[in-house]
């Protein structure tokens, strides 16, 4: 059986626990750190003043070329790692560098916005 394609959600959704365990989930940001002991990556985003930080394990998609400062863009699924945080088990981790970031998460917005009011007309019209 297939996982469930990952519901694009912002790093602040997943770090401030918008976001339940076990679900699968798109999110991108800036490579902060990487140890290949751990199998672990810090994914950073600015939202406003605040930086907000996802972890990402990534075993299942070692060995990868990390450039720290770069832009990543992940798919996987939320785990609890103990304390009550969250990280992403990476099944895709993507470089997109040179992505415009400001463009990607107006995006995400409108098509928050489309799914939304299709929805809405889906349930309305029966």
């Amino acid at each position: 059986m297939l996982p469930a394609p990952g519901v694009f959600h912002f790093p602040w959704e997943i770090s401030s626990g918008e976001v339940r365990e076990g679900m699968s989930v798109r999110t991108y940001g800036r490579l902060k750190s990487y140890s290949a002991e751990l199998s672990e990556a810090v994914l950073c985003s600015q939202h406003g003043s605040t930086r907000h930080q996802v972890t990402i394990h990534t075993g299942f998609v070692e060995p990868f070329q990390a450039i720290a400062g770069a832009q990543y863009l992940v798919l996987g699924e939320l785990e609890s790692r103990g304390g009550g945080a969250l990280m992403v088990r990476a099944r895709v981790l993507n470089c997109v560098d040179g992505v415009n970031v400001a463009l990607l998460q107006r995006a995400v917005v409108e098509q928050r916005n489309y799914l939304r009011e299709r929805d809405g007309e889906a349930h309305t019209a029966c």
